[in-house]
């Protein structure tokens, strides 16, 4: 397989400019092991837990995996701060944010030599982060599915990409060669992934999540929580559609509809709940038709998108 002439790829030391997104109860050292095995960049999720967790997570992916990877810090977590020293003294070699600004930690992990490559969704976040020593940006369109922003990806990446100097990685709604090869035409020098990775061989959600991905149409998700301040695109069922229709009433109180919402991805990853569970994907879900390793899924990726490319 060709090698992409990519700076990201020189940069992290990885052969296929290929993220595996940072998935709260869903990115485990085995799927992000198997990632970084596969030549791509595989990446913890930090999620709401502490320190202690954090480092049994690091110690365990380095028995699976000498190659490098990531952690994702979600800086709304209420144990940021340890997970923040957590990378530090652990010296993960790279770290993307989600869920707010990193500035307070920027100086601290850039001192300590560790990579930072936040998630933006606009180009003034991005163009701020850049100046602040981000070595790369994950720019992540509205297709995306959890946390998303307002822009969609066809229109975010070029505008980032003209803005920086650094390389940009384009994210939401990419599951094929043909997004990857699209993400590199608009500018981007790598992509990062998360539902087309939650039907990887190696990816430890209940089966009924993968089923749901499997079986998901083009219009199968929806943004919930965007009148609260934090949307979310997660797959249509009783729960998104109960909680669509909680932040429409005038009735419900944000801490209503918060409590209401509280623990429902754990509840789909684990349980398979398919009531209560918030099952978090992307717009791409429809092009996801069956389970396979990670090392294929990114295989087949990159082979197509190198076919379209002309590499």
């Amino acid at each position: 397989m060709k090698k992409f002439n990519s700076r990201i790829c020189e940069l992290l030391d990885i052969t296929y400019p290929v993220f595996q997104g940072g998935m709260a109860w869903v990115t485990d050292p085995t799927l992000a092991a198997a990632v970084s095995n596969a030549g791509g960049l595989g990446i913890l999720s930090a999620m709401n837990a502490d320190a202690d967790f954090l480092r049994s997570q690091i110690a365990k992916i380095r028995t699976l995996t000498q190659k490098p990877f990531g952690v994702n810090i979600m800086l709304m977590s209420p144990f940021v701060d340890q997970v923040a020293q957590v990378v530090i003294d652990e010296k993960v070699p790279v770290v993307t944010t989600g869920a707010g600004m990193p500035g307070k930690y920027m100086e601290g992990w850039t001192q300590a030599g560790l990579k930072i490559i936040p998630v933006v969704a606009s180009v003034a976040f991005a163009k701020r982060l850049e100046r602040m020593g981000a070595v790369a940006v994950i720019a992540e369109g509205a297709e995306a599915g959890g946390h998303v922003g307002d822009l969609n990806t066809m229109a975010l990446i070029p505008q980032v990409c003209d803005a920086l100097s650094i390389p940009v990685i384009a994210a939401g709604g990419i599951a094929d060669g043909r997004g990857m090869a699209a993400a590199f035409m608009l500018g981007a020098e790598g992509v990062q992934c998360g539902t087309c990775f939650l039907v990887a061989e190696e990816c430890n959600i209940h089966p009924a999540y993968k089923e749901k991905i499997i079986k998901a149409g083009d219009t199968d998700t929806i943004v919930t929580g965007k009148k609260l301040g934090h949307p979310v695109r997660a797959l249509k069922t009783p729960f998104t559609r109960k909680f669509a229709q909680m932040e429409d009433s005038p009735d419900v109180t944000q801490q209503e509809a918060d409590e209401f919402g509280a623990g429902a991805l754990r509840r789909a990853v684990q349980e398979g709940d398919q009531q209560m569970g918030c099952y978090m994907a992307g717009q791409s879900a429809g092009l996801i038709k069956k389970i396979q390793p990670a090392k294929d899924i990114i295989e087949d990726m990159v082979n197509q998108a190198s076919v379209l490319l002309k590499l």
